[in-house]
């Protein structure tokens, strides 16, 4: 059983952006599976680096195209970019000191990216399709 499916209820309807929102969904599904079968703290780890990396390069990506588009949003929305980075950093730090946290992230990572790409994202949509994005 998947921890968290894909559904349609969660892509934005730019191609680009709903293929990289998927990719962090089908990651935090592994980062479950590991978690369930007890795996290795060393795969959890590259895991969690892992999504953070991608997610870091997804912030890069979206933020760029705030820049070039003048979304009026971008600075309220990077720095909730930037308290999920932060929050996740902890997370790998507290992992790679011997901390069980991979559940708390697991935890995160699907609060964090549903109410992100459900509302947040969400709302930069219909200005990036008057911009000729979608």
């Amino acid at each position: 059983m998947t921890f968290w499916p894909w559904s349609e209820e969660l892509e934005v309807g730019i191609s680009d952006i709903d293929q990289q929102h998927r990719w962090l969904v089908d990651q935090t599904n592994r980062l479950h599976e590991a978690l369930e079968s007890q795996a290795a703290d060393s795969e959890i780890g590259d895991l969690l680096e892992g999504l953070m990396d991608y997610t870091m390069n997804h912030f890069i990506v979206e933020e760029d195209l705030f820049t070039r588009l003048g979304y009026p949003e971008t600075e309220a929305h990077k720095r909730e970019h930037d308290t999920f980075t932060q929050k996740v950093m902890t997370l790998i730090d507290r992992h790679e000191q011997g901390d069980a946290s991979g559940a708390e992230a697991l935890a995160l990572l699907k609060d964090w990216l549903t109410h992100h790409i459900l509302k947040v994202d969400k709302a930069y949509v219909e200005h990036f399709r008057t911009h000729g994005i979608g």
